[in-house]
């Protein structure tokens, strides 16, 4: 082969962590480096609040970003992301981003992230992980845009692998997963996956009275534009959405976390 004498390209890639521990009076431990970065806004009201940050603005082919949250017994807090967050075109390996989440007897976390938008041609694979001890709830969300839509963006290509999995005392008690490739995107435009909904959402909350809340949750989904139904099994409510656009995606999902918890919404992304 030809040698030009011309140096190869090395990429930069974006790795960040960042992990905060919590007890009921507040803050015991902040680690974080790289592009992750965790604030902890001053409350006056509702659960205290954590905001991850990721400060490479996205997630690129091979890059690496990881949250983390302890509550340690009787601890109730709130934990969501500045902003949306982004997963751009991607020629090499997929970015990779994990969330770990451990909550103490009694204690309780809402993790509601904002929107991940995925580009066309992203790749992208996560796992959220939440380990709960006896006595311990939930509330998880998340929210995905397939393309920039202000923009007229559908993805034709994409890689993404997206699974949550909730286990008390060792055991998998919640397991959701979503997997999209080129041909599962030219597939959902089918009535029986997406209808070619590009943003979509799962809410659930896992808690023994969950269930309870199955009728008040049904009698919030009336946004205009959404389309979304809720199911109940033991311990756990799950509602799925899909809507043609994020906004009334947001503000579908606001409605029902009203319903559903009793604090304000996160004061990062009320709409």
């Amino acid at each position: 082969m030809f040698d030009t004498g011309a140096p190869s390209i090395r990429m930069q890639r974006s790795h960040g962590a960042a992990h905060v521990v919590m007890g009921p009076r507040g803050l015991i431990d902040l680690a974080q480096r790289g592009s992750a970065k965790a604030m902890l806004p001053r409350m006056t009201a509702g659960l205290p609040e954590i905001v991850f940050l990721n400060t490479a603005g996205g997630l690129a082919s091979g890059d690496g970003l990881s949250f983390g949250v302890d509550l340690r017994a009787g601890t109730r807090a709130l934990a969501t992301t500045q902003t949306a967050e982004r997963a751009y075109r991607a020629t090499g390996a997929p970015a990779r981003a994990s969330v770990a989440i451990t909550v103490g007897a009694g204690g309780w976390l809402d993790w509601v992230p904002q929107e991940t938008i995925l580009y066309d041609d992203a790749r992208l694979e996560r796992d959220t992980t939440v380990d709960l001890a006896p006595g311990a709830g939930c509330l998880l969300l998340e929210m995905l845009v397939l393309g920039r839509l202000a923009m007229g963006e559908r993805p034709t290509r994409l890689h993404l692998r997206d699974r949550r999995v909730v286990r008390r005392a060792g055991r998998v008690i919640h397991h959701d997963a979503l997997s999209l490739d080129d041909d599962a995107l030219a597939r959902l435009a089918n009535p029986a996956m997406t209808a070619g909904a590009p943003a979509l959402a799962t809410l659930a909350m896992i808690a023994d009275d969950a269930p309870d809340r199955l009728a008040a949750a049904r009698a919030a989904l009336v946004e205009p534009g959404v389309t979304a139904a809720a199911s109940a099994p033991p311990g756990r409510l799950v509602i799925r959405l899909l809507a043609a656009d994020g906004w009334p995606l947001r503000r579908q999902i606001n409605r029902v976390l009203r319903v559903l918890r009793p604090d304000p919404l996160p004061r990062i992304w009320q709409v």
